[in-house]
């Protein structure tokens, strides 16, 4: 991710790998610090579906905390 600063705006959301492709959950627009908060709080089957998008940049929550 290239814009990591703690107040960058950023989207974090939930991709469902559903059967029929999933779909999309928004769970927070805001500074990054605080996406990472909500993230974290989230149970284990969730976490492996999160994003996190910057203007320039998506990337899966878990491969942030891998980094």
């Amino acid at each position: 991710m290239r814009t990591t600063y703690s107040d960058a705006n950023v989207r974090l959301y939930h991709l469902d790998g559903g059967p029929e492709g999933g779909g999309v959950t928004t769970l927070f627009y805001g500074p990054l610090a605080e996406a990472m908060e909500i993230a974290s709080q989230q149970i284990e089957d969730v976490q492996d579906g999160l994003f996190i998008a910057t203007d320039n940049d998506v990337v899966a929550y878990l491969d942030l905390l891998e980094g």
